[in-house]
């Protein structure tokens, strides 16, 4: 059985796919959700740090840089 972006449970045929939709927006089943793991919430909480650390121009050449680098 195929697995959702979060580790759920989804059917491999097209036909139950549509079924278990429908179960959901009508509120027959109930989805749960996993919390994030440990490493996507250290790695938000250090890019807060890190953004709080830095002065408006250290911002600014970060922020320039990455905008040369996507547009090159």
């Amino acid at each position: 059985m195929p697995k959702g972006p979060q580790g759920q449970k989804r059917p491999a045929d097209v036909i139950g796919c549509a079924v278990q939709v429908a179960r959901l927006s009508v509120g027959l089943e109930a989805e749960e959700l996993r919390e994030p793991s440990g490493r996507v919430r250290s790695g938000l909480a250090g890019a807060k740090a890190r953004a709080e650390g830095l002065t408006a121009e250290e911002r600014q050449g970060i922020a320039k840089k990455a905008a040369a680098v996507r547009w090159r």
